[in-house]
């Protein structure tokens, strides 16, 4: 049974940074894909960073990039996403996925294991 838990949401003020974790249990990852989804209020769950966990090859939405960095420590099969410059609009529920096979996807019904999710808000 794989769990997921994330943490390390909470409320910023634009410009200022956090960093999200999410603790991957029941398997061993090598052969898997993680990713970091996010649902603002009103919105559907849309992709923002992934990352194959043998080779750490990793993908960004467009927006995000060159703020955000997805990560994992391998020895403690813990997923990350520090995020800097944050912005209003990355205020929403920051989930984790994971997904067998060893290929990047961002299509959100791929992923088969979600947390429950981290609230992160940032305040203008």
């Amino acid at each position: 049974q794989v769990q997921l838990v994330e943490s390390g949401g909470g409320l910023v003020q634009a410009g200022g940074s956090l960093r999200l974790s999410c603790a991957a249990s029941g398997r061993t990852f090598s052969s898997y894909s993680m990713g970091w989804f996010r649902q603002a209020p009103g919105k559907g769950r849309e992709f923002v960073a992934a990352l194959t966990w043998i080779g750490g090859s990793t993908y960004y939405k467009d927006s995000v990039k060159g703020r955000f960095t997805i990560s994992r420590d391998n020895a403690k099969n813990t997923l990350f996403l520090q995020m800097n410059s944050l912005k209003p609009e990355d205020t929403a529920v920051y989930y984790c996925a994971a997904t067998a096979g060893v290929v990047i996807t961002t299509t959100l019904g791929r992923y088969n294991y979600w947390g429950q999710g981290t609230q992160v808000t940032v305040s203008s």
